[in-house]
């Protein structure tokens, strides 16, 4: 079991900034760390992922160039920094753990329980 608390969401501008945090807890923190959203109405989406060694990062065609995904396996947290922010950006962000290299939310195992990222003017 994995335990996963995000934070870091909150209302912003368009065309501003967030950082999202996802701290892990309970088994090792040796797995593929991913961030995914949902808008109201929508199915989760897939925005970003991260392997464990960071030799490999993906990123949905939507995110490409404004988000960044990363993580300090030391303090067992994924981050998600987040530029030019869109209102369509605006969604519950939730992170999440995998075995496997995926932007499929099927092929993750544990997830945490959102944040909320508003971009409204």
């Amino acid at each position: 079991q994995i335990h996963l608390v995000e934070s870091g969401g909150g209302l912003v501008q368009p065309g501003g900034s967030l950082r999202l945090s996802c701290v892990a807890s309970g088994r090792s923190f040796n797995y593929t760390m991913g961030w995914f959203r949902q808008a109201p109405g929508k199915g989760r989406e897939f925005v970003a992922a991260i392997t464990w060694l960071r030799e490999s990062t993906l990123y949905a065609d939507s995110v490409k160039g404004r988000f960044t995904i990363s993580r300090d396996n030391a303090e067992n947290t994924v981050y998600l920094r987040m530029d030019s922010l869109k209102p369509e950006d605006t969604a519950v962000y939730y992170c999440a753990s995998s075995r496997a290299f995926s932007d499929s939310p099927s092929s993750y195992d544990f997830w945490g329980q959102g944040t909320q990222v508003t971009v409204s003017s």
